[in-house]
């Protein structure tokens, strides 16, 4: 069943009303592997929906988010907010103590999102958390050029890549949005012109969607899928970018 979440992952902007659809396999998979306690590294280039799957999963198991994980005090402000402690008033080592000892207390999975070109210091800390708790990391790819340092611990981690969307998710994304009332029924009509226009990405789908949803547009006119397009783009170039790595 849809959720109102944003399926392309990139919070605060106009993708938020969007359904969440798709990614069964996914949701499943990474349903299992918490169960499991594994530690896990999700990949798959950006607006691939990393981080609207991770929200989806966290709605049925508890996770211990960072969603912004490129600088190890990102992660401590982050993981101290989801515990309820205050330790920004400290010096970064004597935060860092704290938390190992206040997650390792929970068991909770601690899931870093947003990873990208990891150095030294955030390498060591998600070191000694696995010793303590499953960690999840998102990034772009599971190579070097992506992961950083943290590519010498991949070896602990199970793989999940997030593949494009196939035409029966883009196909099932758009009915849902015509179903909550957020484009015209005859946007079904456009469905394929849609999928190939994304190249299966949910970012750039969401993008179409949202547009779609504030113009009006003779959808059975090539030239106004264009304008659909180049809406999109301009929308695109004038919003803030949200989206991490």
């Amino acid at each position: 069943m849809p959720v109102t979440s944003d399926a392309c992952g990139t919070p605060g902007n106009s993708c938020e009303s969007l359904p969440f659809v798709g990614r069964r396999k996914e949701v499943s998979r990474l349903e299992s592997l918490h169960s499991r306690r594994r530690h896990v590294v999700l990949f798959g280039p950006a607006g691939i929906g990393k981080s609207a799957l991770l929200r989806r999963v966290a709605g049925g198991v508890p996770l211990l988010m960072s969603p912004r994980s490129l600088r190890l005090s990102d992660v401590c402000a982050f993981l101290e907010r989801g515990l309820g402690s205050a330790g920004a008033r400290q010096r970064l080592p004597a935060r860092v103590r704290h938390l190992l000892s206040a997650v390792g207390g929970t068991g909770a999975t601690v899931v870093l999102d947003g990873v990208a070109r990891a150095g030294s210091d955030l390498t060591w800390f998600v070191e000694r958390l696995m010793e303590r708790v499953p960690v999840w990391i998102a990034a772009r790819s599971d190579d070097v050029r992506d992961l950083g340092r943290l590519w010498a611990l991949s070896a602990g981690f199970e793989r999940v890549e997030l593949s494009p969307f196939r035409p029966a998710e883009t196909r099932a994304f758009v009915e849902a949005a015509v179903e909550l009332g957020l484009v015209p029924r005859e946007a079904i009509r456009i469905v394929a012109w849609l999928h190939r226009q994304s190249a299966g990405s949910p970012l750039v789908l969401c993008e179409l969607v949202a547009a779609l949803a504030e113009g009006r547009y003779d959808l059975g006119n090539p030239l106004a899928l264009e304008r659909l397009d180049l809406d999109r783009r301009i929308r695109q170039a004038l919003s803030p970018s949200e989206e991490g790595p």
